[in-house]
């Protein structure tokens, strides 16, 4: 009886394993163990087809994937589902100013371990790492393409963990967690980050916005938390990589590692009449409003009506990533 259970039991994860690779629910499977069809993810990538008329969906399957990854400007309507948030990782270790073996050095711009440049894609169960160290700036993500959505994702790194690239880039952030050192949030593109958990790991900035002064809006933070590890009691919110860095936090909850006057000039005086740093209804040891700066703004209940994941992402196309 014994071995025609264990007979049975063979067979039930056979055909599981079979399903998988053929489900109609999936279009590639990437495995490390070369039970799908694919071992790389970008294998996956590179095998949807360019400018995609439907959505391409990719299965991977738990392990630790040392990739640069790079969906390019052609590659669009792809989502990449992992199996397991804390066990799908793609992980690479570029940083700025690391020479490869051909003499090519890097920079801020090319050190990602993932490169987003085509529309329409999404990640879910997903996390990136930068595993480069406190070298200076090494981005883990780096998303150019418009309309990108990241569920349930993680992303983990130091300086410039996430560059939010592409002026007419608009990217959605659900129940993420992203962590970092100085700026790792920063670049120029239009951000809704709803629910998700940012923590520093340092004494330094959260956020380096810089938006275009044609900009409705840069960074929202809606509904999320703000942590640190212990070594950081002085953070500020956000300082502006460019003068017109747009950024709101509401209702948040912010702990006691956000300095009182929250905000940050990076020595630029012209910047606090261009800046936009906004805060409404905010709650923890950090959302105190007494002693910000003088040049940051609390929205007023008719005011944040605007900052709602439908208004602030909606564009010319009147996207929304909720109706999806």
């Amino acid at each position: 009886m014994k071995s025609k259970n264990f007979s049975y039991l063979l067979f039930v994860m056979f055909v599981f394993n079979l399903s998988l690779i053929a489900s109609p629910n999936y279009d590639f499977v990437v495995s490390k163990d070369g039970r799908g069809n694919f071992k790389t993810i970008q294998e996956a990538v590179n095998a949807c087809r360019d400018f995609a008329e439907r959505q391409y969906y990719i299965f991977v399957k738990n392990g630790i994937y040392k990739e640069k990854l790079v969906i390019p400007s052609w590659k669009t309507r792809i989502t990449i589902i992992g199996e397991n948030v804390d066990s799908t990782i793609i992980e690479y270790n570029d940083y700025s100013g690391k020479i490869d073996s051909t003499g090519k050095k890097f920079n801020t711009f090319t050190s990602h371990t993932c490169l987003i440049a085509g529309n329409n894609n999404e990640f879910q169960n997903i996390t990136f790492i930068n595993s480069a160290g406190r070298v200076g700036q090494a981005v883990a993500v780096h998303v150019e393409g418009d309309r990108c959505v990241f569920r349930n994702c993680k992303l983990i790194g130091n300086q410039d963990t996430l560059f939010a690239s592409g002026e007419n880039s608009r990217q959605y952030f659900v129940n993420c967690f992203i962590e970092g050192t100085t700026d790792f949030i920063f670049g120029p593109a239009t951000v809704f980050f709803e629910k998700c958990t940012i923590k520093s790991k340092t004494n330094s900035y959260v956020t380096a916005a810089s938006t275009l002064p044609t900009r409705d809006f840069g960074y929202v933070f809606h509904d999320c938390k703000l942590i640190a590890d212990t070594s950081a009691r002085k953070v500020f919110l956000g300082r502006p990589w460019r003068l017109y860095a747009h950024v709101a936090f509401i209702r948040c909850n912010i702990n006691g590692h956000i300095v009182p006057e929250g905000w940050h000039n990076w020595n630029k005086p012209e910047a606090e009449k261009t800046a936009k740093y906004f805060e409404y209804q905010n709650t923890g040891a950090g959302a105190m409003t007494t002693e910000r700066v003088a040049w940051s703004h609390q929205l007023t209940n008719e005011e944040v009506k605007k900052y709602d994941v439908k208004n602030v992402l909606k564009g010319f196309d009147g996207w929304n990533p909720d109706e999806e």
